[in-house]
């Protein structure tokens, strides 16, 4: 049987030697769903494996937990930076796996910057990563989706040549490919289920709407409480509550609603949509059985909760792949589907579907 010595060199030995732990030929092939033969190819270091099935091969390696030979570390292609807002909302770090990821099967090396309280503003970010030269960077939930934040701090950076992109939030006054959930049909998704398990009374969490990922909420959700219910729009949008992000925003939201005798509430975030459900334990009932919770994202680990949560799934992965795709697009000087004629950036926004997760938190009214 051919194993890994540690060495790194591919070498035979017979299955009952043992070999120190080191992962046979076959446990790499069979983890990357490839052949033995091609494993032994990239592992040392020959032509003729599609880039592809190499990283597989190399992503199999790293989930056995084996050092990668000397001859395989690559030069990264460049330093891509990656500024989120937190790392205290799980959807947050699922995007960033994913996007440092892609990066690194292309090559370049992803450099994670986290806002946190007190911390780096967006603005400093990004002058210490354009100290150290990155090739591009990827914003993610960042100021272009507040609609109160300046957008100059982006037009400035185009013009000192950086490449960019923006996830969660769209902004017509800066030039740049923009990469965004479809948020007005995640909104009308959840309360068309609600209504189709018998709630009339149906309220929104969201966060500020100076955002535009909220706001897109707020008019999806409106919407749809005017069509289904026949709701009229004062009554529509008194039934959406501003708050903070996070569980807190989500249980002080919650309150007001079921105030307003609302059996069905849809929420921007799974986080928010947790605070919900506390806030109805709180008054002594029970979800689903007296009022029905659907959140946002769904983010790791959220089917798990007690109850599991019905939720919208922001597609992460095709997002993220996207997002990428676009910027090293634009690094390599290439033009992007969508870009106008000219060639040059534009508007340019990719809307990818969500999709409605039904789970424990839902049910038909009383």
């Amino acid at each position: 049987m051919t194993i890994l010595s540690p060495r790194g060199d591919a070498r035979t030995e017979s299955r009952g030697d043992g070999g120190g732990g080191a992962p046979r030929l076959a446990d790499i092939a069979a983890q990357a769903g490839v052949s033995e033969a091609t494993v032994s190819r990239v592992l040392n270091g020959k032509a003729g494996v599609a880039g592809p099935t190499r990283t597989r091969v190399l992503a199999a390696l790293d989930v056995l937990g084996y050092e990668r030979p000397v001859r395989l570390k690559r030069r990264s292609a460049g330093l891509v930076g990656l500024v989120i807002p937190e790392l205290t909302n799980p959807i947050f770090p699922a995007f960033a796996q994913v996007i440092e990821q892609v990066l690194a099967g292309h090559g370049y090396t992803p450099v994670l910057c986290t806002q946190m309280p007190g911390g780096a503003t967006e603005d400093e970010l990004v002058e210490q990563l354009e100290e150290r030269g990155v090739t591009g960077i990827v914003f993610l939930s960042g100021l272009h989706a507040d609609t109160s934040a300046d957008p100059s701090r982006y037009l400035k950076l185009a013009a000192r040549g950086v490449p960019f992109v923006l996830i969660n939030g769209f902004n017509e006054h800066i030039d740049a490919h923009f990469v965004s959930p479809d948020d007005r049909s995640a909104a009308r998704m959840a309360v068309r289920h609600l209504v189709e398990l018998g709630h009339e009374r149906i309220g929104l969490a969201i966060g500020p709407t100076r955002y535009v990922p909220s706001r897109r909420k707020a008019e999806g959700f409106t919407e749809a409480l005017r069509a289904l219910l026949g709701a009229g729009v004062e009554e529509a949008e008194q039934r959406v509550q501003q708050t903070l992000f996070g569980v807190e925003g989500g249980h002080a939201a919650a309150g007001t609603l079921l105030d307003q005798g609302c059996t069905g509430i849809v929420c921007a975030s799974d986080l928010m949509a947790l605070g919900a459900v506390r806030a109805v334990r709180a008054r002594g009932l029970d979800v689903p059985r007296d009022v029905s919770v659907v959140g946002f994202d769904d983010s790791p680990l959220i089917a798990f909760t007690d109850p599991p949560l019905t939720t919208v799934r922001q597609p992460v992965q095709a997002m993220a792949t996207a997002a990428v795709d676009a910027l090293l697009e634009e690094i390599d000087g290439n033009p992007v589907l969508g870009a106008p004629p000219s060639g040059s950036w534009g508007r340019t926004e990719f809307v990818f579907q969500p999709e409605l997760v039904v789970r424990g938190s839902t049910a038909q009214r009383r």
